[in-house]
Parts: structure tokens; C-alpha cells; sequence
């Protein structure tokens, strides 16, 4: 595939499920079992996986835009003889509203083709391929619509055109006019739990799929600062929600590339523990305390009881934890990009970092955990203990090294936020000894990062004790409290790592990673606002949010040098991000202007803003005059 489409496609939701369309309209990625099932359209990692076109016959342009405060996706192509819109949804429930979307989707994705002006011959071509592209399926025409059944899925298409059949391909080609519609719904169900796939009417499913995530979104209004990107971001978050369970994956897509080429192609269609805090205040920012609720119930029953062993990192959508990687050799990859992966190796990494993200969730969320189950409190002091055990183990780091574990500074931050939000949770948590033992760890690992996290002879924290490199992960100290951003230290941290690691706006992770990783810029963005520098962190904010392509989507990276997207996308990461900074800045501007509306009353208090009588120019000053 041409190697600059990654953020060409728009992103729709049905949580269960994602689909990717581009901007020619064509459906290029859809799994729609779950996110982590087998695709039925990979046309994204390879032209021979699969997909659905529906597109003018000869040149176009095209133009698109969600519908307000939706996931429903309307493109309008121009041509010679007049313009087309094909509006695309994956559908939701008809009458689920609020907080009930997605619970109970049917698994359609629904293609509304209108006339807006002239006559525009239009093609569509249908090409399923099962199991990531490796079965074409026989395609069978019935009255009730076009079945494709391999293995265990079975697809049906319906439409308002006859459509022609090949073995494995059905195409049609038909004439749009002025104030014509055609409809199409392609339905999913198991091939053996006895029903069969559903295609309703286009029509009516994309009117109640447009009605289900305004519903949604008119329960979660956000009062901060850039409130377009935050509710765009928040939509977004919420499409990458598993509604059954509540739990948000990483990505909708798997192995798009870190760097066109390489190998660091990874499937993200799992959930990580480690963006669980910063999920949880993203959603208390731009959506509600329900999300978060939803989220911490997740996570407690994924884990289960928590013994000796490492805290598993990542799960499936449904609690899942085995989620080992296999290669998909006989795909191409996007922009020839192989490894193809499916599943996730990472999960039997030790990160020790998802301890505080945990414990800090838990104390953001402390009032709605009052009284405290006794599995939560069961969940939460065996973690504290983990890290009491092991903060001085090396460890695999946040960004999931798979050469050596290390002592990563930012995963001895997160111990010592588990720690201190342990200490503070007091008796609630444990007695007396077990709030004495979590403060003394608690202030070891302080002692440890400070003396041996700092390098004198680069001038900052790095990203591992005793080394020389840096690291954008050390910019969480601020963020989650263990240092002050304006801590002398810790502000010549972020200028080194902004001057060393930062191009046209965008924070490399460290020095050799080939792209800048969003969420990282946003917390430079953060820290800039928390150390006092907020024009510089608005200047900042405004110039990534800018990043975005045309519908308002951020892949996990961006090219520093073109500013193409690169990684998995989606990133809920990414859009996280996003919604955090926009609310440090909500905070930091407030507090500036308490400050001055303070200082204000303390001038008028004093009579400090009367009229002074000036010195003329040339005129001496006396002796003392300032």
C-alpha cells in the first residue's frame, strides 16, 4: 500500500469493534467479532486481504467530516458530473442510548450512498478475505442478500443494487443522482451459534447510530479550554472501548510500523495496565466518573488475586492474559513492513510501573471506592506490597525493552507512587505497620532516584540509573507529584530533554527512536505548564493538536522531519494525551489568573493603583529613588 496512508482513514466504532475507511472510500481494516478477532478486510497490511470500495468510476476528489459529535463518517466525492456522499457507520443498537451504547451492537456496518449533485457513476467492489487474507470465501446469492462463509465467521451483504459475482469478488456499478440514496449493510455472526448475520435498513441504522453517540456525547460535557479536540478525543477513547467489559484497547490495528521498514510492528489491540491512570483522568476531564468507574472495575477483576508473581501488564478485552505473539508470514505488511504480528509478547514482561498507575487510579477514585470492597482492598495492598518488594529490581520500562530489563527511572517513579498513595490511603488500606513499611519504601525509592536517577555530567534525570541517556519518560515526575516541575533539577530535566529529544514540536522517546511519540509531547506540554511557562505550553499544545489529520485522529507517532503519522492507529494513548494536557492548561491558567485577580486586590487593598506621579525625563531622581 502507498506508504503514506495511515492517517488517510477515518475510524468507526461499535464497542466491539473498529473499522477503517480511507479517504477513496474504501474499508480497509475491519475484525468484527472484537477488536483482537481475525479481520474479514486487512486490505491495510496487504492488497490482498481484503476489503469494500464504494468510489466514483474515473477521477475525484473527495472531502469528509464525522457527523457532530459521532463516530459516523460522511465523505463527499466530487467529480466532473457532479458529487456523492457515502456516509459509513458500524452500528450500535437500535435505542441504545448514553450509556448503553455498544453493549449489545449487532455487528453491521452500514454504507449510506446519497446524490448531492448531477449523476456520478459509482463502483463497488466487495472482496472479503477471512482469517487475516488467508481464505476467499465462495460467495453465495440468495433473496435475503450475498453470503460469504469461511471457517468461523459468515458475512451477509445486502443492498439496494444487484451486484455481479465472481468466485470470490462481487462488484456492481450504478448511476447516482441528485436526491438518490442507495443503502448497503454487511452483517457479522459466528457461522455455528444458529442465527444468522443481521442487514437492516442503511438508512435507519446510520440515523440510530448517529442518535446513540450524540446521546453519548450530550451526557459529558467539558468545560475546560479547546473543547473541540478534547470531545473529538474523548469520542474517540470511547470507540476504543470493549463495552461488555468496559476495558479501552491501545489501538484498533495491529503491526503498523514504528518506521516504514522496520520491524517494530506490534499488535496493540490489547489493553495495558500502564495507561490506566492517565485513562481514568482523561475520562474524568471529558467524560465522566461512570467511565471510570466502568474502568476500575475492569482492571480489579482482570487481576484477580494478586500473589508473588509480576503483576500482569496487559489483557485482552475480556480479561485474557495469554496473549502470545505469532507471526502472519503471508502478509506484505503495510509499506512492506514485516513482521506481521498477532498477540503481544509483552505481556510476560515485568513492568513494575503499572503499580502506580493502579494506586493512583484508585486514589483519584477514592471517593466512589468508600467503603472499599474488600477485593479492591485486597488488590490494592497486595500491589503496595509488590513495590515495597520490588522497586529495586530492574525491569523491562515502560516503553517494553526486549534486549534487557533495566533500572528504569520512571518505573522507581511509579513504585514510589504506589507507595505514597498507599500512605495516603492510611487505615483505610492497613494498620499502623503496614502504613510505616509503605513510608519507608516510599522514601527509599525517593533517596534512590534522586542520588542515582541524576546525572551531573549531562544535567538531568535519565532515563536509567547510572546511565547517560535520556529518556521523555522521566517528564511523569512532575505529573505524578514526585517532583515540582520549577524543582531545579527536575526544570533542567525538561530542558535537556526538550532540546535534545524535541524537533518542530515533537519529543522523541529517546536519541535513535526513529519518530516523535505523542503522548510524550503532550506531557512536555504538561510539565511547561506546571513549571509556570503556559504560553510556551499553549504554543505547544496548539502546534500538536494540530498534528492531527483531517478528522481530528492521532496515530502512536509522528515523523519529526515530514510530519506523517506512524504506528497504530488510533492511539487511545495518543488522544489520552491530548485530553490531559488540555486540562493542565485549564489549571495552570486558572491559577494564574487567581493569582493576578489576587494581586489585583491587594493593589486596590492598598490603593497601589492610584495615579503615581512621574519623574520627567532628565529629571534627576532622588538619592534612593528606584
Amino acid at each position: 500500500m502507498d506508504s503514506g496512508r495511515i492517517s488517510e482513514h477515518g475510524f468507526l466504532a461499535d464497542g466491539r469493534s473498529a473499522a477503517l475507511v480511507d479517504r477513496a472510500g474504501s474499508v480497509n481494516w475491519w475484525c468484527p467479532a472484537r477488536f483482537d478477532a481475525p479481520s474479514v478486510f486487512g486490505r491495510l497490511l496487504d492488497d490482498d486481504a481484503g476489503h469494500w470500495s464504494i468510489r466514483p468510476e474515473g477521477g475525484f476528489t473527495s472531502e469528509r467530516s464525522y457527523l457532530d459529535d459521532t463516530l459516523v463518517l460522511r465523505t463527499v466525492f466530487t467529480t466532473d458530473g457532479g458529487s456523492v456522499a457515502v456516509t459509513d457507520a458500524l452500528a450500535l443498537e437500535p435505542g441504545a442510548r448514553g450509556h448503553d451504547i455498544g453493549l449489545r451492537s449487532p455487528r453491521v456496518l452500514a454504507r449510506l450512498v446519497e446524490g448531492v449533485s448531477g449523476a456520478v457513476p459509482v463502483r463497488l467492489t466487495y472482496r472479503p478475505r477471512f482469517e487475516y487474507g488467508r481464505v476467499a470465501a465462495y460467495l453465495v446469492a440468495h433473496p435475503g442478500g450475498l453470503d460469504a462463509t469461511a471457517g468461523a465467521a459468515k458475512l451477509r451483504l445486502r443492498g439496494d443494487v444487484p451486484l455481479t459475482c465472481g468466485e470470490s469478488e462481487a462488484t456492481a456499478t450504478f448511476t447516482v443522482r441528485a436526491g438518490e440514496s442507495y443503502g448497503f449493510t454487511l452483517g457479522y455472526a459466528p457461522t455455528y451459534d444458529g442465527g444468522d448475520p443481521v442487514t437492516p435498513d442503511a438508512a435507519a441504522t446510520v440515523a440510530e447510530t448517529t442518535a446513540g453517540w450524540r446521546s453519548w456525547a450530550g451526557l459529558h460535557p467539558y468545560q475546560g479550554r479547546w473543547p473541540e479536540p478534547v470531545r473529538r478525543s474523548a469520542l474517540v477513547v470511547q470507540g476504543m472501548t470493549y463495552q461488555p467489559s468496559g476495558a479501552i484497547v491501545a489501538a484498533a490495528t495491529t503491526s503498523l510500523p514504528e518506521e516504514l521498514g522496520g520491524d517494530r510492528n506490534y499488535d496493540y489491540r490489547f489493553v495495558w495496565v500502564r495507561d490506566f491512570s492517565l485513562t481514568l483522568r482523561a475520562l474524568w476531564r471529558a467524560a465522566c466518573p461512570d467511565e471510570a468507574n466502568r474502568q476500575f472495575a475492569w482492571v480489579a477483576r482482570a487481576m484477580g488475586r494478586i500473589g508473588n508473581q509480576p503483576v500482569p501488564i496487559m489483557y485482552g478485552v475480556e480479561g485474557e492474559r495469554d496473549l502470545t505473539e505469532h507471526r502472519l508470514d503471508h502478509l506484505a505488511g503495510y509499506a512492506d513492513s514485516r513482521p506481521v504480528f498477532v498477540g503481544n509478547d509483552a505481556w510476560r514482561q515485568r513492568q513494575t510501573d503499572v503499580l502506580g498507575e493502579i494506586l493512583d487510579a484508585a486514589w483519584l477514585m477514592r471517593h466512589y471506592l468508600d467503603p472499599m470492597d474488600p477485593e479492591v482492598h485486597q488488590l490494592l495492598r497486595a500491589l503496595a506490597d509488590q513495590a515495597v518488594a520490588d522497586w529495586h529490581r530492574p525491569d523491562a520500562g515502560m516503553w517494553e525493552a526486549r534486549d534487557a530489563e533495566r533500572h528504569y527511572v520512571s518505573s522507581k517513579v511509579q513504585c514510589w507512587t504506589a507507595l505514597d498513595r498507599a500512605v495516603r490511603f492510611g487505615s483505610r488500606l492497613g494498620d499502623a505497620a503496614d502504613v510505616a513499611r509503605w513510608a519507608a519504601a516510599r522514601d527509599a525509592v525517593r533517596a534512590a532516584v534522586l542520588r542515582r536517577g541524576w546525572n551531573e555530567r549531562v544535567g538531568a534525570y535519565t532515563g536509567a540509573f547510572e546511565s547517560a541517556d535520556l529518556d521523555a519518560s522521566v517528564l511523569l515526575m512532575p505529573l505524578v507529584g514526585f517532583l515540582p516541575a520549577d524543582d531545579p533539577r527536575m526544570r533542567a530535566t525538561i530542558d535537556v530533554v526538550e532540546a535534545r529529544l524535541s524537533h518542530n514540536g515533537l519529543l522523541r522517546r529517546w536519541d535513535g527512536d526513529p519518530a516523535g511519540f505523542v503522548i510524550c509531547s503532550f506531557w512536555l506540554v504538561g510539565c511547561l505548564a506546571m513549571a509556570g511557562e503556559v504560553d510556551r505550553a499553549e504554543r505547544l499544545f496548539e502546534s500538536l493538536a494540530g498534528r492531527v489529520n483531517d478528522l481530528g485522529l492521532f496515530a502512536e507517532q509522528i515523523d519529526q522531519a515530514t510530519g506523517e503519522q506512524l504506528g497504530n492507529f488510533p492511539q487511545a494513548f495518543s488522544h489520552i494525551g491530548l485530553i490531559n494536557a488540555a486540562g493542565h492548561l485549564t489549571e495552570a491558567t486558572a491559577a494564574r489568573r487567581q493569582v493576578d485577580a489576587d494581586a489585583d486586590g491587594r493593589r486596590r487593598a492598598t490603593g497601589a493603583d492610584r495615579p503615581r506621579q512621574t519623574v520627567p525625563t532628565g529629571t534627576a531622581r532622588p538619592e534612593g529613588a528606584r
